[in-house]
């Protein structure tokens, strides 16, 4: 994955690779964002600097630990009008800060948008789409519960947690908070400037550190479609458990509605006006186990899209952030190493044309370029390096989420055992009030056995 093999470049040209960068476009450009110059970067928060002991390649984070970093909420604040549009607002409340914001969609997207301008070779979990016209209420609830993985997964994350831009956004409380963080992030430079063993970062790295990154790449690959599918299908245990209360409760109003009817019955069936009349009765009684049947029921599917659906989702949108990254990579610094490559290629077959046709002037110029293009290489095969080294900790971390599993599993026995629990004794409460609907004459019929008693076949 990383470029073809050149020259070594002498140590003067090393130090100030990693001082310098040469190339003209940004790894990851973010529209109407600051884009600090190296010369002018303040010195970065002094925690994101120090070098841990060991090897600060490894992780040693257990899922607990990162689960309890932070809690943050994300709730719905009602509809504010807007002078031509209604805009949504959203109170998100940081139980690590112990602070309560406000914030509409516009400011998720420049948080966003600075955390892939600091942190290129990270996981950057992606934000729900932005819709401009027609948002119904379905499609604004299932912003809010994305924009609450996102800011979960983003506080939680080791190098995301301990960044001012963070603090800021869950934190800032005066106007204009998009300015504010802007503001926050001129001058700073991404990760690759600010880590101190970014230029060493190669010295970490095993030495087969292109086919674990294949062999994880294709691992995460799988573990996604596998959650994939199972978020697919605990989505529509969830929905139909949902669906059997609205069919339970419309079920009972239909029997209350029965019982309630009031149209006199002809001369001919006077004789079973008495056997109708108590059915009506026991029938308009019943409405009230439907209509507790019904909220169990409902119960049941919202714990399940909460504690179920909603983690699947979250551990989703971590493997797809990983996914994603790994994108960026090669489409990003390794194919920007492999153009430079390319770029320095040509200008030394410039350099061996003007020498033999003795142009002092051209030669002094390209001499002086490639030097740059050296720098430039240089900066490009540490960033390489760095963003393999980033990989390495992403991969860590998709790996410690992986418990989260016997917690979405738990959530899931657990309501299904409550939630059944809870349904047979209504059920069962509501079986002796089906006697009054048999008793009358003596030709009646008998309540119906049990389904375990059976018919005899003969």
């Amino acid at each position: 994955m990383t470029g073809g093999a050149m020259d070594p470049l002498p140590a003067a040209a090393v130090t100030a690779a990693a001082e310098v960068e040469a190339d003209e476009e940004a790894d990851l450009p973010a529209a109407g964002l600051p884009t600090p110059p190296a010369s002018e970067r303040r010195d970065p928060d002094p925690r994101r600097m120090q070098v841990p002991p060991g090897n600060p390649l490894l992780l040693s984070h257990t899922l607990q630990e990162l689960l309890a970093r932070d809690s943050v909420q994300v709730e719905l604040i009602p509809e504010k009008k807007g002078l031509f549009l209604k805009h949504v607002e959203y109170e998100v409340s940081s139980q690590r800060f112990r602070a309560s914001v406000y914030r509409r969609y516009n400011d998720f997207v420049v948080f966003h948008a600075l955390l892939l301008q600091k942190f290129p070779y990270r996981m950057v979990p992606a934000l729900p789409p932005k819709r401009m016209l027609g948002a119904d209420r379905e499609f604004i609830e299932a912003r809010r519960r994305a924009l609450k993985r996102f800011i979960n997964l983003v506080a939680r994350h080791p190098p995301f947690s301990e960044d001012e831009v963070l603090r800021l956004f869950l934190c800032f409380s005066g106007p204009d908070v998009q300015s504010k963080l802007k503001e926050s992030a001129q001058c700073v430079g991404d990760e690759f400037l600010n880590c101190k063993l970014a230029t060493r970062a190669k010295d970490f790295l095993p030495a087969d550190i292109q086919t674990q990154f294949a062999v994880s790449r294709e691992l995460i690959r799988s573990i996604y479609n596998s959650f994939y599918k199972l978020r697919d299908r605990a989505e529509r245990m969830a929905t139909r458990a949902i669906d059997n209360a609205a069919d339970l409760l419309i079920f009972g109003k239909e029997l209350s509605a029965l019982g309630s009817d009031t149209t006199p019955l002809p001369s001919w069936a006077a004789l079973n006006s008495s056997t109708w009349g108590s059915l009506k009765q026991a029938l308009k009684g019943l409405s009230v186990e439907f209509a507790v049947l019904a909220d169990k029921a409902a119960q049941q599917g919202k714990q399940e899209e909460d504690a179920v659906v909603e983690k699947l989702n979250l551990f989703l949108d971590l493997l797809q952030s990983y996914k994603d990254l790994c994108e960026r990579h090669e489409k990003g610094v390794l194919h920007k190493h492999q153009r430079a490559l390319h770029k320095y290629s040509l200008m030394k077959r410039q350099m061996s044309a003007a020498v033999h046709s003795h142009e002092p002037e051209s030669v002094e110029q390209l001499e002086s370029r490639i030097v740059e293009q050296e720098n430039a290489i240089q900066t490009m095969e540490l960033r390489n390096h760095f963003a393999l080294f980033c990989l390495h900790q992403e991969t860590q971390l998709v790996h410690a989420y992986l418990p989260l599993t016997s917690h979405i599993l738990g959530a899931f026995v657990s309501s299904q055992i409550q939630g059944h629990k809870e349904m047979s004794k209504v059920w069962n409460d509501l079986k002796p009030k089906l006697h009054c609907l048999f008793s009358g004459p003596a030709s009646a019929l008998t309540p119906p056995r049990s389904p375990r008693d059976g018919l005899s076949p003969h």
